[in-house]
């Protein structure tokens, strides 16, 4: 299969366009929610971006994760990321366009307050084109 590539991008790697989505989604979390994460690795696959972010909770989300009845503070923590995530649609739209070169068909989200692990999974409007390295 042949996908075409425009004249105003250039051609990169699988391993580098993972590289720059990670770097940007670290970006992103710095600087919009205020605590970057320890780790982050980034899996394109077909139509699909995969981050995968690390101890992303801040000191504070730690307490509430820990603290009421019930799970509250868990789901207030996973609703207000949620939340602030889907505010930031637009930014992090453009943000996947400028590097991988298609746009967000859809956006999926979780994080787990017992890890401080975060998911981010990006569907695509078609699969990203990448260079094949030759061995």
């Amino acid at each position: 299969m042949v996908l075409f590539i425009p004249k105003d991008r250039a051609v990169k790697t699988k391993g580098q366009l993972e590289a720059e989505i990670s770097a940007a989604i670290v970006k992103f979390e710095r600087e919009y929610m205020g605590r970057g994460p320890e780790d982050v690795r980034t899996y394109l696959l077909d139509d699909l971006i995969i981050v995968r972010l690390s101890n992303v909770l801040t000191p504070a989300e730690r307490q509430l994760a820990g603290s009421g009845s019930e799970g509250q503070g868990r789901a207030l923590i996973k609703q207000v990321r949620m939340e602030l995530l889907e505010k930031a649609r637009p930014l992090l739209d453009t943000i996947v366009h400028d590097i991988a070169g298609q746009r967000t068909k859809s956006l999926h989200t979780d994080i787990s307050t017992q890890t401080g692990e975060r998911i981010i999974i990006f569907s695509l409007n078609g699969p990203v084109s990448f260079e094949q390295k030759e061995d």
